[in-house]
């Protein structure tokens, strides 16, 4: 009788850093690491999910971006204060919520330009006014219907290849967190009316209610992006979870 080939504990279905970051969650969730706890390092979780150390970092920086881990250079990673989790607003990248739903997630992309950056963007980004930034505008579909307007500005010195991506095939929340060291994001959250522009590729009316976030996200160098993300408040809801 020929041996069945082994299987890795950790082999379960799902892109290889959900696997990691969802084992991490669930050890949070349960207790395994009370807050201010040293949490597995990399090299222990490559070794523990057979996986690469780009993967473990980028369920990393997906757990600090939530709020749910801090990580201090050179010295590791660990649990947050359950006070911080609790006020925190996880933001999912788009496509895997729409792909989670058991949708088809496809993105138009309208714009994609380096731009000279007026001074209240360049303040905003840290560069020089004047200076060049990547600008990103683009229409991401929910089984066909538009259901963001994303509006981004990245410093391209954080993320140099930015303005290159192909962004029908990564999202660039999905490209800004696999070349980019998130460390702490900015956010705030409003119903609004959309721009005239904004409505048109929405295929809303002008005065439509829809959800605005505005979310700002730096490295521990410099700010990495901003991006306004429109939805129509028909077609969206934001929905948060916290279990301690």
């Amino acid at each position: 009788m020929r041996a069945m080939p082994s299987r890795h504990p950790h082999a379960a279905a799902g892109a290889p850093y959900t696997r990691v970051k969802q084992h991490l969650k669930d050890g949070l969730a349960g207790g395994r690491w009370p807050a201010g706890a040293l949490m597995p390092s990399e090299a222990e979780l490559v070794a523990e999910f057979g996986v690469s150390r780009m993967t473990v970092s980028r369920a990393l920086r997906e757990l600090q971006a939530e709020g749910l881990v801090q990580r201090t250079q050179g010295v590791g990673t660990f649990a947050a204060p359950l006070h911080r989790v609790s006020s925190t607003l996880t933001l999912h990248d788009l496509h895997d919520e729409i792909v989670a739903r058991g949708h088809v997630h496809t993105a138009v992309v309208h714009l994609q330009r380096p731009e000279a950056a007026p001074a209240a963007l360049a303040a905003q980004l840290g560069v020089v006014p004047g200076s060049p930034v990547f600008h990103t505008l683009i229409v991401h579909h929910e089984n066909g219907q538009p259901l963001q307007c994303e509006d981004r500005y990245v410093n391209p010195a954080a993320a140099p290849g930015y303005g290159q991506a192909d962004f029908t095939q990564v999202t660039p929340t999905q490209y800004l967190f696999q070349h980019t060291a998130l460390w702490r994001a900015q956010y705030t959250v409003e119903a609004a009316r959309p721009t005239a522009q904004e409505a048109g590729l929405l295929g809303v009316p002008e005065d439509a209610p829809c959800l605005v976030l505005v979310r700002r996200t730096f490295s521990r160098e410099a700010p990495i992006t901003i991006a306004r993300l429109v939805h129509p408040g028909t077609r969206y809801a934001l929905h948060g979870e916290f279990q301690p």
